[in-house]
């Protein structure tokens, strides 16, 4: 299909109902999960503050074991030390800045070589930019870490999550998808061609990141790992901490007032992560816990296949190394 006629075929399928859906599910509380989860591991990308922070704490809470990836040397020791100390669970952590390539490729590869079994992986990490920043690599800043990230180290991790027969990924996404209504722009993922707008760009990766998930579910079918997306409410977070002063004073003024704990997004990723209600279910997108029919751009296959390819290309993989391959592809 040409992709001048993308916004047509959307325009189509577009349904006020899923709108009504979201706005009622927004107002929802997340299923509680009070099972345990003693020494298993569980993987959270961006841990030491916001949604990762109280992540972290809940399954550390309910007896699971954590790696966590972050940024800063002193606030990851700083976490461990107080993880370990209040729940007496394993706490380690690896440094990696999510928007350098060599740091994400490193990163997979330290996960890859593991010898236990990984059961819970959050990629949580995230950030929201108002002005275009190109990384090292090239790459526009906000499409990396939001998506190139998580997709690099799920791709270079699917054999070992595979052998192990049993895992959850679980992807912290957003309603923002929603932002990018008319699907992505695959010929110009970083941005070069048109004006730059913090919401579109950020609406762009998480919709990348679920289309993603399409095809990563494909791959994963009936070997007990499930891949899920889910929006972990409207809550106080660090994002956008990188922005002008500007920002954060409307945020903080704003915005913030009008959100809700973290907890809940801990909460909603914990029954995710443990519960035998989700155990069988992916490929999915949830609203904290509640599931939730996406918009019609986060599910057109043919845009997903596309943007593996180019993926794999940006992201310096080798598609040599997937066994078994995946069809459309």
């Amino acid at each position: 299909m040409k992709k001048k006629s993308k916004f047509f075929k959307y325009f189509k399928e577009y349904r006020w109902s899923n709108v009504f859906a979201m706005i009622k599910n927004n107002r929802l509380d997340p299923k509680i999960c009070n099972d345990e989860f003693t020494n298993k591991l569980v993987v959270v990308t961006g841990a030491t503050s916001g949604i990762g922070y109280v992540t972290a704490r809940k399954f550390a809470s309910k007896g699971a074991n954590l790696l966590c990836i972050n940024r800063n040397r002193e606030k990851s020791e700083a976490l461990c030390e107080e993880i370990e100390r209040d729940f007496d669970v394993s706490c380690n952590y690896e440094l990696a800045d999510l928007s350098k390539l060599d740091d994400i490729h490193r990163v997979a590869r330290a996960l890859s070589k593991l010898e236990k079994p990984i059961d819970v992986l959050i990629h949580n990490a995230g950030v929201y930019l108002t002005k275009r920043e190109l990384t090292e690599d090239g790459l526009e800043k906000c499409f990396v870490v939001n998506y190139l990230s998580s997709f690099i180290i799920n791709y270079l991790l699917m054999e070992k999550l595979k052998s192990q027969e049993k895992t959850r990924i679980i992807l912290v996404n957003s309603e923002g998808y929603r932002f990018a209504a008319w699907g992505l722009k695959l010929d110009d993922l970083n941005w070069q061609k048109r004006r730059y707008s913090g919401l579109k760009s950020y609406g762009s990766a998480k919709l990348a990141q679920l289309l993603s998930m399409l095809v990563f579910d494909e791959y994963f079918k009936n070997s007990g790992v499930t891949i899920n997306a889910m929006h972990p409410g409207a809550v106080r977070s660090n994002s956008g901490k990188d922005n002008g002063p500007f920002y954060k004073w409307f945020k903080k003024t704003f915005i913030d007032k009008n959100l809700r704990p973290a907890d809940i997004s801990a909460e909603a990723l914990y029954y995710l992560g443990v519960s035998s209600e989700v155990e069988h279910i992916s490929g999915k997108f949830f609203n904290l816990t509640t599931l939730e029919e996406p918009a019609p751009p986060a599910v057109d296959k043919e845009a997903a296949y596309e943007l593996w390819n180019k993926s794999i290309e940006l992201g310096r993989l080798n598609s040599n190394q997937m066994e078994g391959g995946i069809v459309g592809i």
